[in-house]
């Protein structure tokens, strides 16, 4: 998975020509570390989805903006803007079945 900062995120992200799912997480963030995994899979498993992450740590100005006060967060952003959002780590099936509109 990409890591996106704040000097790449317009690009990546908001000027996307797909959805892409950013996860916003931390390294000492313990269920961060548990769902990394399972969104590289889903990443591998799809061409209609990007899956990137944002190290809230490095980049606090993203976290700011998009206003994350809790981590794991994922957020599907489409056309510029946020259409999904997912808060705490969840097994595969309900993260694949949250995001069933973009698989």
């Amino acid at each position: 998975m990409k890591e996106v900062t704040t000097a790449s995120f317009e690009q990546d992200v908001l000027n996307a020509d797909k959805p892409v799912l950013v996860d916003f997480w931390a390294a000492w963030c313990g269920p961060c570390r548990a769902v990394s995994p399972i969104l590289e899979q889903i990443d591998g498993e799809t061409e209609k989805l990007d899956v990137v992450k944002v190290n809230v740590d490095q980049e606090p100005d993203l976290a700011m903006r998009y206003n994350i006060t809790s981590i794991p967060a994922m957020k599907v952003f489409q056309n510029g803007e946020v259409v999904k959002e997912l808060i705490g780590a969840r097994p595969k099936p309900a993260i694949e079945q949250e995001l069933a509109a973009f698989l």
